[in-house]
């Protein structure tokens, strides 16, 4: 973990633009990064892809990170505007969303036989992740927000510019679908 200097000092170099301390920015925080990116993303590939948006627009707006709050959820914040600006991108109106959409089966994993229960929860987390990067991407923009970032409705709908109805809505469906996917 980086001190306050050290970090004040990594981020007065990425504003000169010296490569050096891009670098340790963003191997400071990729990994992290690329975890809140893949809630979002359908694949890994659209993730990384993300990822690296995200980074180019930290390093443009560097410049005005005023030191006030954590460095870490500033570019977190970066990254998942870049990753619903990717989602609307990516499809015209995703929230919009018809409830007969089909969602691909998830293949079934081999049988569970390691003991430790680390190792059971880590499945489970997998297959989760793997269930809410399946969902059509308005219900998984709107399960994140809500239940992951932590947004109330109102703000989804603001941020969104779609209705709280909506909001709620695409979560309740997201819930049903991640249900019926992790029960099987």
């Amino acid at each position: 973990m980086e001190t306050k200097q050290e970090l004040q000092e990594i981020i007065e170099g990425c504003v000169k633009n010296k490569r050096k301390y891009q670098k340790k920015l963003f191997d400071l925080y990729y990994g992290k990064m690329l975890g809140v990116c893949l809630r979002y993303a359908k694949n890994p590939d659209e993730a990384k892809d993300m990822v690296q948006n995200g980074f180019i627009k930290v390093f443009k707006k560097l410049e005005v990170y005023n030191f006030t709050g954590s460095l870490e959820g500033w570019i977190r914040r970066i990254m998942v505007n870049t990753a619903i600006d990717q989602i609307r991108k990516n499809k015209k109106d995703p929230f919009h969303l018809n409830e007969e959409i089909q969602i691909k089966n998830l293949e079934e994993d081999a049988p569970f036989e390691a003991q430790e229960a680390e190792n059971e929860v880590k499945i489970k987390a997998e297959k989760a992740l793997k269930a809410i990067s399946e969902l059509p991407a308005g219900y998984r923009t709107v399960f994140n927000l809500f239940v992951i970032e932590g947004y109330s409705h109102k703000e989804i709908a603001d941020f969104l510019n779609i209705s709280e109805g909506t909001s709620k809505s695409n979560l309740a469906k997201a819930k049903q679908k991640l249900r019926q996917k992790l029960t099987r």
